[in-house]
């Protein structure tokens, strides 16, 4: 999964970054190339597991991020820019909302909602200009030679060029699986589900869970695929030195359950209908990344293609009645450890163990 962090100069995106993953600002190579770090999913489910099968290797879920350089008309014309940004998975634009006279606004003022229109525009016409060009070629084409698929291609871009100049990005859209199918090469950027993430002043962060509320129920509302996390940059980056039980401290002190950093991965995944299944033994125990819905035979392909293709059955427990029982021994003839086929719906929090022919 690879989420690109975006957005305009001195909102805190790279601090926040560089707290995410712990790449620093000098791995950058060239001035339009982004920087690649990964970082684990926070997981306490693996914890609580790992302390019953007491393996030597703990595998958490990754997320990759990609931070790049700051957005804008320019930089959305560099190819080099432009190709890295299409291959993400999903957008967290980084939202100055915080106000401090040391660190001057390029525009000026404070105003997040003017920021996030002005960079979705941005992303509007980087694609209208993709757009306009296959149009053109289509046109052509269409002309030499007669194909039920250029024109169900020209038709649909015809739709998406509507939506591009009444200034809507295309997560707008509501697609048919077809209809999705059909553009999904072209990468279009504001076709990516978006994530905005409020970078709040310190001061503002014993509000950040109604600060949150109140935008995805008023800016955001009735916006397709988008979700928005808030966080404070400074508290994380002060988080980020200390040790768990002073972590906890410090949150407890804004009245904080989580870290802002955990809440968007949280965000993230939600964003982009993920979620994880487990698998836990004596030798590893491990959190695996899958599409929510998927069912028990897919999850085992993303263990290992063979499993996938030799499915018989899965083994299945949920991680707290595994955890309750001390490990599987404890588990057997009961009701709360059960066989499942092909056909199972995976939910977030299965334990599986794969048989396979």
């Amino acid at each position: 999964m690879k989420t690109a962090i975006i957005g305009l100069p001195m909102t805190g995106k790279s601090s926040l970054f560089t707290i995410l993953t712990g790449v620093h600002e000098s791995a950058r190579v060239g001035v339009m190339e982004a920087r690649v770090g990964v970082t684990k999913v926070p997981d306490p489910r693996l914890d609580a597991l790992a302390r019953v099968f007491q393996p030597p290797k703990i595998t958490h879920a990754t997320v990759e991020y990609l931070d790049f350089p700051a957005i804008s008309k320019e930089a959305l014309q560099n190819p080099s820019y432009l190709a890295s940004l299409r291959v993400v998975d999903a957008l967290a634009h980084v939202l100055r909302v915080f106000d401090d006279p040391t660190v001057p606004h390029e525009k000026g003022s404070v105003d997040p909602i003017r920021d996030l229109e002005d960079v979705d525009i941005e992303l509007i016409l980087s694609d209208l200009v993709v757009v306009e060009k296959r149009i053109e070629r289509l046109e052509k084409d269409r002309k030499k030679i007669k194909s039920p698929e250029l024109d169900k291609e020209y038709e649909q871009l015809m739709e998406c060029k509507a939506v591009l100049e009444d200034n809507r990005p295309l997560r707008t859209m509501e697609l048919s699986a077809d209809d999705e199918k059909r553009i999904r090469g072209f990468q279009f950027l504001s076709q990516k589900p978006m994530l905005y993430v409020l970078n709040l002043g310190e001061n503002e962060a014993p509000d950040l869970h109604a600060i949150e509320k109140k935008w995805r129920e008023g800016a955001l509302a009735n916006r397709p695929h988008t979700g928005a996390t808030a966080i404070c940059g400074k508290i994380e980056a002060e988080l980020a030195e200390l040790s768990p039980e002073d972590q906890r401290e410090v949150m407890s002190s804004y009245g904080l359950l989580e870290s802002g950093l955990e809440r968007l991965i949280q965000s993230t995944y939600h964003l982009l209908g993920l979620m994880s299944f487990l698998t836990a033994g004596e030798t590893e125990v491990r959190a695996w990344t899958i599409p929510q819905h998927s069912k028990a035979v897919h999850a085992a392909g993303a263990i290992h293609s063979d499993f996938e293709k030799k499915f018989i059955r899965a083994e299945v427990v949920n991680w707290k009645d595994l955890v309750d029982h001390n490990g599987y021994a404890g588990l057997r003839g009961t009701a709360l450890l059960r066989l499942e086929g092909k056909e199972y719906i995976v939910k977030d929090g299965d334990v599986l163990v794969i048989r396979h022919s």
